[in-house]
């Protein structure tokens, strides 16, 4: 299974925290699962904490990169066909992050891991990041 990991679930898997539901968890440590983290997610993590929105150990960068590392996730590129695919997308959600997140998963086949019930509308396939 490809899992795209929305900033909630990241968030709360690198921090451990239980708000991660074991099923989202199990998913996400399964050896048969590719996780994957799109250039957007680090992008909005990286603006939240510069206007201290979001509290982190140390820089976006270095904090990402060793979940990266340690998680095995791979990082997703944003393209110019995940671009110009939200052009698309109804308006169910006008967040710019999670919008580009629904057109990767869509061109990607990818689930995206999320406790926010928006993506639902979008017809993508969804694993509730709380269950």
């Amino acid at each position: 299974m490809n899992l795209l990991l929305d900033a909630n679930a990241l968030l709360w898997a690198l921090s451990d925290n239980p708000k991660l539901g074991e099923r989202a968890r199990r998913r996400i440590a399964d050896p048969n699962s590719t996780v994957w983290v799109s250039a957007a997610t680090c992008w909005e993590i990286s603006i939240k904490a510069s206007l201290r929105r979001l509290r982190l150990d140390g820089p976006p960068e270095r904090i990402l990169e060793e979940a990266f590392r340690r998680g095995g996730y791979g990082a997703l590129p944003v393209t110019t066909e995940h671009a110009y695919a939200v052009y698309a997308l109804t308006f169910h959600h006008t967040d710019p992050f999670d919008r580009i997140l629904v057109a990767q998963a869509q061109i990607e086949g990818m689930t995206i891991v999320t406790a926010d019930r928006v993506f639902d509308a979008y017809g993508v396939s969804v694993l509730d990041a709380t269950e």
